[in-house]
């Protein structure tokens, strides 16, 4: 590999269509949210560059080390999180754009990354040795026993009918996966899982809003 191919991929493991793109697609997607939910209870919204704004004010705050606490774990577990969802958005964007160029296993390997941001999450509330914080990560842990098989399952049910772990592949089947009872349960499911991946209603049990004092 020489420099221009090393460059190449840094690229795009960095920009596009890696960390900034998907970056750049999920802050629109939480403000299409945000602002749908702002609507729907008679609210303004917030403007289009407001989840953009929000990066930047957190971006330039102080890091604050828990005292007591495991600083080499506590700054490098975001970092992790943020490089496997990097590394994932990357190898699924690549395989959507160009599905003859993906590589045998990439699935797997998709799998893996995928559940590095939660444990990251995980490490991150330990280490800080703050109690509310170890509560949050012990119920993200709670969650991601409850939602990582029956993920893994879904994910291998178009695995089964395809027979190839390439994302590629799966793409470029003849046959959609959702095409027969099988595959709508395992969309289903999926869909289901990828919510409490994220943390969403009613799967926020991690982030606790519901028990934040209001004021």
């Amino acid at each position: 590999m020489d420099a221009g191919e090393l460059a190449l991929m840094v690229l795009q493991v960095l920009v596009f269509p890696g960390l900034l793109f998907t970056a750049a697609v999920g802050l629109v997607t939480s403000w299409i949210d945000r602002k749908v939910t702002a609507r729907v209870q008679m609210r303004v919204g917030p403007p289009l560059l407001q989840p953009f704004y929000d990066v930047i004010k957190l971006m330039v705050k102080e890091t604050c080390i828990p005292a007591g606490g495991s600083r080499l774990l506590f700054l490098s577990a975001p970092v992790v999180g943020l490089a496997g969802a990097a590394l994932a958005s990357t190898i699924i964007w690549r395989s959507l754009m160009a599905p003859h160029l993906a590589f045998i296993g990439d699935l797997i390997v998709v799998l893996y990354l995928l559940m590095l941001p939660a444990l990251a999450v995980v490490l991150g509330s330990f280490a800080s040795r703050n109690p509310l914080a170890s509560l949050g990560g012990s119920r993200e842990m709670k969650l991601m026993l409850a939602y990582e098989l029956p993920f893994v399952l879904a994910v291998f049910v178009p695995v089964i009918q395809t027979h190839s772990v390439r994302l590629g592949d799966l793409l470029l089947a003849e046959k959609a996966a959702v095409a027969n009872p099988s595959g709508v349960i395992a969309l289903i499911v999926s869909i289901l899982c990828m919510q409490a991946k994220l943390t969403l209603v009613p799967f926020d049990a991690p982030e606790a809003e519901t028990e934040l004092a209001g004021g």
